[in-house]
């Protein structure tokens, strides 16, 4: 018996143990890290960067030289002739035929053309240098909203756990109340209707704790796509994570500092390349050709053959193309005007986006201050409830408190509880905003 009972145990130990090592802590700074290496948006953002390098490169081959090689060979089964005036061959007042060319012919030549001046090639290469610039503040800016992203379904997740033990203490409490109403009442000191409205309260707080349960498994699936992490992987948060530091709301806001900004100024630069590469298809290009091959002829395959008949000859090329728009129907000129729009309105977007930043960093600032007197005022109320609830169950106890009042006094104190955290969640959601604005969410990760 006594073999089978330690069997028991030990199955159980480990059963815990093995639960527990399952289960994986993470913290705000290892949940933002994980987001970074394994998120779509993250790694799609980084290779865009990398892939700059390689339009940068395709744009670069525009300035380089075009080597090509080409090799053709013709079979001519009825080879024309040509009209001759027989005087040619002392035969005057004839007309001759004369066969031109042979059966086989064959041609391998090689070709090179390199761009000597052209503004649209110049342009684009540095175009393609500034996209490069712009796909890495771009990447910036994506780890930014990752991690405000992140942050604030953490966030979430935390203030539901936390409603969840304010639940749980409750529910223990109320608990301990019904078995002293249940003592009460087999000894004949208490109302069976008393003991019927506690099991009540019972109920509805084991109610309430499943649909908390519901909620907090559905917000850390939340998390967990959020960082990009598998969704049947248990994690569990450290029992400290709000800590709360007034002197945030004095920090310095600079627009210099944000990654928005310095994405518009990059888009801008990029629209202004964009209209002086259509400008530059008012300049006149000039390009370098050169060609070497042979030409092969013969009454055989020439390729390989010794017939006799079969005669190679070689022949180059070397010449300058020079081309110079006159009139293009206007075309042109309508393609730059076009891009002086697209570069007026993204101006127009830059001015509306640093007044939205300016707003956003001082709604920041103004959450963080209510917050802060929000969070002092129901913790003080938290302390207030209790004590209530610690008289209201003494007089309770002694016959001076109605269940009533016992049970209204539990649930104010569970009130405040849930009005503490929610006001230590707003005051994280707020200072998330506040180094958003600040151009500094990165610093999350120190």
């Amino acid at each position: 018996m006594k073999s089978k009972f330690w069997s028991v145990f030990v199955f159980g130990l480990f059963f815990q143990l093995n639960e527990s090592l399952s289960q994986e802590l993470i913290t705000l700074k290892d949940a933002l890290r994980f987001a970074l290496e394994h998120k779509a948006e993250a790694r799609n953002a980084k290779l865009d960067v990398e892939n700059a390098q390689n339009k940068i490169d395709e744009v670069r081959a525009g300035a380089l030289p075009k080597i090509d090689v080409s090799a053709g060979i013709t079979f001519n089964p009825i080879i024309q002739q040509v009209a001759l005036d027989g005087a040619l061959m002392n035969k005057p007042g004839e007309t001759m035929l004369v066969t031109m060319g042979q059966k086989w012919q064959s041609t391998p030549v090689v070709s090179l053309n390199q761009q000597l001046f052209n503004q649209s090639v110049f342009t684009g290469l540095k175009a393609a240098n500034t996209t490069k610039e712009f796909y890495a503040i771009n990447y910036q800016l994506t780890d930014e909203q990752l991690i405000e992203k992140v942050a604030d379904a953490y966030y979430n997740v935390y203030q539901t756990q936390l409603q969840m033990e304010t639940l749980q203490i409750n529910l223990k409490s109320t608990e301990k109340t019904h078995n002293i109403i249940k003592g009460l009442h087999d000894a004949g000191l208490a109302k069976k209707i008393d003991l019927d409205r506690i099991a009540v309260a019972i109920n509805n707080l084991k109610a309430q704790k499943q649909q908390l349960q519901n909620a907090l498994d559905l917000q850390e699936n939340a998390l967990k796509f959020a960082i990009g992490m598998n969704i049947t992987q248990d994690i569990i948060l450290p029992e400290e994570t709000f800590t709360i530091d007034a002197e945030v709301v004095n920090q310095v806001f600079s627009l210099d500092n944000r990654t928005e900004i310095k994405l518009l100024d990059k888009q801008i630069e990029l629209l202004e390349l964009n209209k002086k590469a259509m400008q530059a298809q008012y300049y006149p290009n000039l390009s370098l050709n050169a060609t070497y091959g042979y030409t092969g002829y013969g009454q055989q395959f020439p390729v390989f053959s010794k017939h006799p008949s079969v005669k190679w000859a070689n022949f180059s090329g070397i010449g300058l193309n020079l081309t110079f728009p006159i009139f293009s129907g206007f075309e042109i000129r309508s393609k730059v005007r076009q891009a002086d729009i697209e570069i007026k309105k993204a101006q127009v977007d830059l001015v509306d986006t640093k007044l939205a930043l300016s707003l956003g960093n001082e709604n920041a600032k103004a959450q963080i201050k209510n917050s802060l007197l929000t969070i002092k005022t129901n913790q003080e109320n938290v302390h207030l409830a209790k004590d209530v609830l610690d008289d209201t169950s003494n007089n309770y106890k002694n016959g001076l408190a109605t269940l009533t009042d016992l049970l209204d006094a539990e649930k104010a104190y569970a009130d405040a509880q849930n009005n503490y955290t929610t006001s230590l969640l707003n005051f994280k959601v707020a200072e998330v905003q506040l180094f958003k604005a600040k151009g500094d969410l990165k610093s999350l990760l120190d």
